[in-house]
């Protein structure tokens, strides 16, 4: 009877708390539906978009049938593959082939490399039982705008991933310090003070982002210095870029925070909020995807951190590439800042 009594007590509770039943049946939901959304439509060498210069026709219609998209260009250089967001420009000349490979998928240029030479000797043999090419296939050389042939897809991805884990832990750390800031009645006192909402707000801002920055701080300089993570840029914007990103996440976690009744409720964004965001930031290939994808990237904060610390450590870009992803990251801090001097009216209608 005992047993019995418990588990109807644990039943009870469970359905009365209606938050807790949605993260345990709709959030696997959700984040199954993204991952087998984003791993069956990640990028490969059939998503690439391809200059060609001095291409011949049949060259650029048997690539077309391997599902590239191709644009031709009477001349193109390293500067037409990043303005033109292109993937790979492919230069024929002289009987010579030149490969530029912009290289911000390491896996998806190996693969381009790949189905390139593949082409290259299957056009060659057949020009050859013709009698209308050379015995030697064209020589194929290969330059990289960003990184190298030894470039590995951790590289692209470590950018992204030293901004998560700032973004992760500040956002829980804030959010379950105010918490108990809230249950243990401090919070309740401090608001029948005569201070300002907006004071409280810049003081817990203030206050945990000191450690904030000590945190952002550690693990940058360990990432580069102690990992030695591939580094190009400024560690400078690095920094800034993280503290930003902490700054948006601490704003985040305290806003959260008073729509949580317990340190479990607090965890029970972390599904609805933090890992929709790492599928978004950037580890999978956005551009290729659908539009609605894309549109949704651009709401996560985490998305503009990770592509101002990608374009610095990996691609070495300066300040002025990353300062929309920069003054959006200061816009969703102050969007969140006021929402949360607007949800403290709940504790105090001052």
């Amino acid at each position: 009877m005992r047993i019995k009594a418990l588990i109807r007590r644990i039943c009870e509770q469970m359905l009365r708390d209606k938050r807790t039943l949605a993260l345990l049946f709709l959030a696997p939901l959700l984040v199954l539906s993204l991952m087998h959304y984003l791993f069956n439509h990640t990028g490969n060498a059939a998503d690439a978009t391809i200059g060609a210069v001095g291409l011949p026709s049949q060259w650029t219609t048997v690539l077309e049938q391997q599902g590239l998209e191709m644009t031709i260009y009477d001349t193109a250089d390293r500067d037409t593959l990043v303005e033109d967001k292109l993937d790979a420009i492919l230069e024929m000349q002289n009987g010579r082939i030149h490969l530029i490979l912009g290289n911000s998928d390491p896996s998806q240029s190996k693969a381009l490399q790949m189905k390139i030479g593949q082409v290259t000797e299957a056009l060659t043999s057949a020009a050859q039982q013709d009698g209308a090419a050379p015995a030697a296939k064209p020589e194929l050389t290969v330059e990289y705008v960003y990184g190298s042939a030894d470039t590995t897809f951790f590289d692209t991805l470590s950018p992204i991933l030293i901004g998560f884990f700032v973004f992760f832990f500040v956002f829980l750390i804030s959010g379950i310090g105010l918490l108990r800031e809230r249950t243990t009645g401090t919070l309740e006192r401090l608001m029948s003070t005569p201070v300002r909402r907006g004071e409280v707000i810049t003081g817990y801002l203030a206050g945990y982002g000191i450690f904030a920055f000590v945190q952002t701080v550690i693990v940058v300089l360990y990432s580069i210095l102690v990992l030695d993570m591939n580094m190009t840029g400024s560690i400078w914007y690095v920094l800034l870029t993280n503290l930003l990103l902490a700054f948006v996440a601490l704003s985040l976690g305290i806003l959260l925070s008073t729509f949580a009744a317990s340190e479990f409720q607090m965890v029970q964004f972390i599904p609805l909020v933090i890992i929709p965001q790492i599928f978004f930031a950037g580890i999978f290939p956005l551009e290729h995807m659908d539009a609605w994808v894309q549109v949704l990237a651009r709401i996560m904060p985490l998305y503009y951190g990770a592509d101002a610390l990608k374009s610095v450590m990996y691609k070495g870009l300066g300040f002025a590439d990353i300062a929309v992803d920069l003054a959006v990251l200061v816009l969703f801090a102050a969007l969140f800042i006021i929402l949360n001097i607007v949800a403290l009216k709940k504790y105090r209608r001052l």
